[in-house]
């Protein structure tokens, strides 16, 4: 282990961080330095077969709405940057429904809400140090919010660890690539660490109900948090049926022997259990990042557990400087909101319906987002149009020509195609998309050229298209 003139933990002190977080990396470090085994083994685990499902939920009467919502608090997970997508800003500013971005839409769901049912109704956005600034400045844009500054739950940041001393990495040319953020499960210690944690509970609010902004099917639903609350669960994960999109995603599990529920990610998955993992007729059900917990439950489990949430340990190699594949290499030690699911024993999870699940983690995502296989209510709510019935269009894109959000508003500045009727669309090399084009059933458009051309406007159905 470093000397302690090297120790991450003396870094995070001198930068200020609060104990909680501290304490938390303190022993995701130590697990890394004792060389423990952080995988999970597909030997060790069962899979999840029967669970309750949203269909069978009773209605929730709107009294009771309203007293629930004095209980409870919205809390957005904002802290991604959308470099993925190409993106140099706040991921939830890219317009997904012609201008109208997701923190447009988010802000809306939440003023309606307390316009039609309460107006204590608490909302909380969980940013990163990378995207407060620019959230803050938009969000001034919406007086009724309050202050902004009462809104925010600024992640914690923790430092790099360099993979051949186990120091903290140093990186003079840019000081700020020796952070990096510790994944969304530092949540419960971004909480607890800033008092926000006793604030709520001192206000009477018990309930949380936790989602990426980036999925705008993860609305505040009443059934589910009626029956979060008669169920006396300290702890709920929404879950929903796997497809060949979502093998590489987090999925539900129990462990072997006990029964406990678990969630396991591919980064703790060993390669033997690969195709273990990607087995979505074995392990059906994964993991929405829709969260639901009792803050009471919460603050009890932390305080005896010496003020930190014990969740298995993720940790991914990568390069201090991510654009550089020839800098230092060094360990991200990050942990998963969900995987919390094991901390509590009253655990349980919930098959609901894939339209709770709508996230833009890729240009093929954010294109069948902007199609009219969604729409969006009067209530601000984005659902998958009837017509699919749960069932998103399967959507394939050529990264050389679409991964960047700028490659494919090119691509559809003439207008979006249709996809309500499409079951699969796969696009090879770069084509410019019409107004009035309407794709049905299972369709491929090939360019095999590198330059752009124009699909013509017309309706296409299961069928090959070559441009030439």
């Amino acid at each position: 282990m470093p000397s302690e003139v090297d120790c991450p933990i003396e870094k995070m002190r001198l930068a200020d961080l609060n104990q909680a977080s501290i304490s938390a990396f303190q022993r995701a470090y130590e697990q890394l330095c004792n060389g423990e085994d952080l995988k999970i083994y597909e030997e060790s685990i069962e899979p999840v077969d029967d669970l309750n499902h949203y269909d069978d939920l009773p209605d929730c009467e709107t009294e009771e709405v309203i007293n629930l919502l004095r209980e409870t608090v919205i809390i957005k997970l904002n802290g991604g940057m959308g470099t993925g997508m190409g993106l140099e800003k706040v991921k939830s500013l890219l317009p997904v429904r012609g201008e109208t971005n997701f923190l447009d839409i988010i802000v809306k769901q939440l003023l309606h809400l307390r316009s039609s049912y309460s107006e204590d109704l608490r909302f909380l956005l969980m940013n990163s140090f990378s995207t407060s600034d620019d959230t803050k400045s938009y969000l001034s844009k919406y007086p009724d919010l309050g202050n902004i500054e009462s809104i925010e739950l600024l992640q914690n940041r923790v430092p790099k660890i360099s993979i051949d001393s186990l120091a903290p990495v140093n990186f003079p040319d840019s000081p700020k690539l020796e952070w990096c953020p510790p994944g969304h499960g530092d949540i419960y210690s971004s909480l607890l660490g800033t008092g926000l944690l006793d604030e709520l509970l001192n206000e009477g609010v018990r309930f949380a109900f936790i989602s990426n902004s980036d999925n705008l099917g993860a609305t505040l639903d009443f059934n589910i948090l009626n029956s979060f609350k008669e169920g006396g669960a300290s702890f709920l994960m929404e879950v929903t049926q796997r497809t060949e999109a979502d093998k590489k995603g987090g999925h539900l599990a129990k462990g072997k022997g006990t029964g406990s529920l678990l969630l396991r990610e591919i980064a703790q998955c060993e390669e033997k259990d690969a195709s273990f993992f990607q087995d979505i007729c074995k392990h059906r059900y994964f993991n929405t990042n829709n969260i639901w917990i009792r803050l009471d439950a919460l603050k009890e489990h932390m305080m005896n557990s010496g003020g930190i949430l014990e969740l298995p340990i993720i940790r991914n190699r990568k390069t201090v400087d991510p654009t550089d594949p020839n800098s230092s290499p060094v360990y991200q030690l990050e942990v998963a909101m969900g995987a919390a699911i094991q901390c509590f024993k009253d655990s349980v999870a919930l098959n609901v319906p894939r339209s709770r699940f709508a996230p833009v983690k890729t240009s093929e995502d954010l294109f069948a987002l902007q199609s009219d296989a969604y729409s969006m209510t009067e209530d601000f709510q984005i659902q998958l149009m009837p017509e699919r019935h749960g069932t998103p269009p399967i959507i394939s894109l050529d990264d050389s020509f679409y991964a960047r959000a700028d490659q494919l508003n090119l691509a559809t500045q003439l207008g979006v195609p249709s996809l309500l009727n499409c079951i699969k669309l796969q696009v090879e090399g770069p084509v410019a998309f019409n107004k009035g084009t309407i794709f049905q059933g299972s369709v491929v458009v090939r360019n095999r050229s590198k330059q752009i051309k124009d699909l013509p406007a017309g309706k296409y159905h299961d069928e090959i298209i070559e441009l030439n």
